[in-house]
């Protein structure tokens, strides 16, 4: 029995070739469409690992502890100076690395409570995006590494300060918030240690200027954290979150707190000059940022509403990073 070759039927070896292309392109077509799928899968991952790590709150806080490292007696900035550039780089990210872990953790603790307020539900835990394990690993990989970073690039005491500064605002602070108003005052402490923790990267040690630039960013916290809480008091409230000085946010008494220790800035920023930290000139602007934020906080006081709450919360947008500029630039 003979074979019949079917490319002997006239236009069939043309009709095999582009069945043959077809097949070819659709495949080349669904190779194109998974890779793509997991590209999308991978951004979205990052996406979700930078959303724990809450990069405009932690670069802040990290910008602290890099003008401390300035401030320390012997370190000289100078733009031309590589070496410095190189340590300025690794103390940003190891602080970074430590600020994040200790976020992600505070997300973990959070997450039941995140996905009641609108802010906060589309964050990667509360959303069902990403589990707790994987956020676990996260947060105690980027913690770790970032405190051993700090820890022997540059002295021990700086990585143990770091580390410190992670389990107080992680599994003091975070679980508080729930309890009583105190936690604010808990969280001032991890939160005013990054400017101390530059410090003592560049002198081993805690002393009188390194103590200081930690008082400062203390006391600016306060108004900071109270005018956040007031703006936001509902979601607050929804999540059972106590953070205003009071149970009601009509009240006064908020206010008068802010102006409390929003005032207590204003002579504190005569007092870099005394240590022979900085000069005249990065005291004024020091003093004027103190007025402007007392200012903004009697405002709050006199109408006690939404629009003056923003005022003071932006008031300490402007205070801290403009305050830091100017004793730096100033150096004495």
């Amino acid at each position: 029995m003979l074979a019949i070759c079917p490319f002997k039927i006239p236009n069939c070896r043309s009709f095999a070739n582009k069945k043959f292309l077809i097949d070819h392109v659709e495949r080349m077509l669904q190779q194109e469409s998974i890779g793509a799928k997991q590209n999308i899968t991978v951004l979205a991952r990052l996406r979700d690992y930078n959303q724990l790590l809450k990069p405009n709150l932690s670069g802040m806080v990290v910008f602290s502890s890099v003008i401390g490292y300035l401030m320390a007696p012997g370190i000289n900035f100078s733009w031309g100076d590589f070496g410095l550039w190189q340590r300025i780089i690794t103390l940003f990210a190891g602080g970074m690395m430590v600020t994040g872990g200790a976020n992600t953790i505070n997300q973990i603790l959070e997450r039941d409570s995140d996905r009641l307020m609108k802010r906060t539900r589309t964050r990667p835990l509360p959303d069902g995006r990403m589990g707790d394990t994987e956020a676990w690993i996260f947060a105690i990989s980027t913690g770790v590494i970032g405190a051993l970073l700090l820890g022997f690039y540059f002295t021990p005491q700086a990585g143990i300060l770091s580390f410190i500064s992670l389990l107080l605002y992680a599994f003091a602070y975070t679980p508080m918030k729930k309890v009583h108003p105190i936690a604010v005052f808990i969280g001032a402490i991890p939160g005013a240690l990054p400017p101390l923790i530059g410090w003592v990267a560049a002198t081993g040690s805690i002393d009188a200027g390194g103590f200081l630039l930690f008082t400062l960013q203390f006391f600016w916290q306060f108004p900071h954290f109270w005018a956040i809480a007031w703006v936001a008091f509902d979601d607050y409230n929804n999540a059972g979150i106590r953070m205003l000085p009071t149970r009601e946010r009509e009240t006064r008494f908020t206010a008068i707190q802010c102006m409390l220790y929003s005032l207590v800035l204003i002579p504190m920023a005569m007092v870099p000059p005394m240590l022979g930290l900085t000069g005249m000139g990065g005291m004024w602007v020091s003093v004027a940022c103190g007025v402007l934020y007392f200012a903004a906080s009697v405002a709050f006081y006199v109408k006690n509403d939404y629009k003056s709450a923003r005022r003071v919360m932006f008031a300490s947008f402007i205070y801290l990073p403009t305050v830091l500029l100017a004793i730096i630039i100033d150096k004495a």
